[in-house]
């Protein structure tokens, strides 16, 4: 009995010992569970598509994606500074074509995602008639016109090319207001600091933007091909993950939800 007895207490301590190891195993090693975190960097203009995309592919997959959203040319610099992505998704296929002749991407990943469209649009309560297309601008009611920054992102650019097209650019240029990217230009709009503004047909057909506004697509011909690129990156530790996040991109469901928010995707 007394040996029964004096054991106790060292049994427990033992318990207690293999308990804690265990926890702390717990916390070094990932759970299969978890699965990988692919980090993405996209253009903003794929807000709402690429939300409804990675939903989609989480749900088929064990790999989580941390979604990063903001400028093409922001990225490009960051992704030329080391930034750690796993796959960069650009509004300007040119930006990922340089990452690619200077080695920064996976060998044969440069592909050609999308084509990007650009529409002015304004508020529902604005009294401006968006059908009279870029001639709205000359309206002298409107005080501020809200674009991407042109600088370095490429909505900015064809928003730009799109008013001298239209001769509209030297009476807006001192009316612009400029977004750090085009979701940004997006929001000055909505929340009304903007009286109109030119933003991706993207963000237009997204449910928000769509019950609050109008808008009136501008002419793929009057501004250069928004052509969107991406590709994995070389320093990516998740390549595997990389790659089958671009396979779902290229799945009929992929796709579809891409032609839902108004791309053209390559056949």
């Amino acid at each position: 009995m007394r040996c029964f007895l004096g054991t106790v207490p060292a049994v427990r301590g033992m318990c207690a010992l293999l308990a804690a190891v265990g926890a702390l195993a717990c916390l070094l090693l990932p759970s299969p569970a978890m699965g990988e975190e692919l980090t993405i960097a996209a253009a903003s203009d794929l807000n709402f598509a690429f939300k409804e995309l990675v939903a989609e592919f989480e749900k088929t997959t064990e790999i989580r994606v941390k979604l990063s959203l903001g400028s093409s040319g922001n990225f490009y610099s960051q992704i030329q500074n080391g930034a750690p992505f796993d796959l960069y998704f650009s509004a300007d296929i040119g930006y990922p074509k340089k990452l690619e002749e200077a080695g920064l991407t996976v060998p044969g990943s440069l592909y050609r995602y999308a084509i990007g469209r650009i529409v002015v649009w304004t508020g529902a309560g604005s009294g401006l008639d968006v059908t009279k297309g870029l001639d709205v601008l000359r309206e002298p009611v409107i005080k501020k016109i809200a674009i991407a920054n042109p600088k370095h992102a490429p909505y900015g650019r064809a928003a730009v090319a799109a008013m001298e097209h239209f001769k509209v650019y030297e009476q807006a240029k001192a009316k612009l207001v400029l977004g750090e990217n085009i979701s940004q230009a997006a929001q000055f709009i909505e929340s009304g600091a903007c009286d109109v503004g030119i933003v991706a047909l993207s963000l237009a057909l997204a449910p928000a933007m769509k019950a609050r506004g109008t808008y009136w697509e501008i002419p793929a011909n009057t501004y250069p091909p928004l052509e969107q690129g991406a590709a994995i990156l070389q320093h990516s530790t998740h390549q595997g993950a990389a790659r089958r996040f671009v396979d779902f991109m290229k799945s009929e469901q992929g796709q579809e939800i891409m032609q839902r928010y108004g791309f053209t995707v390559p056949s």
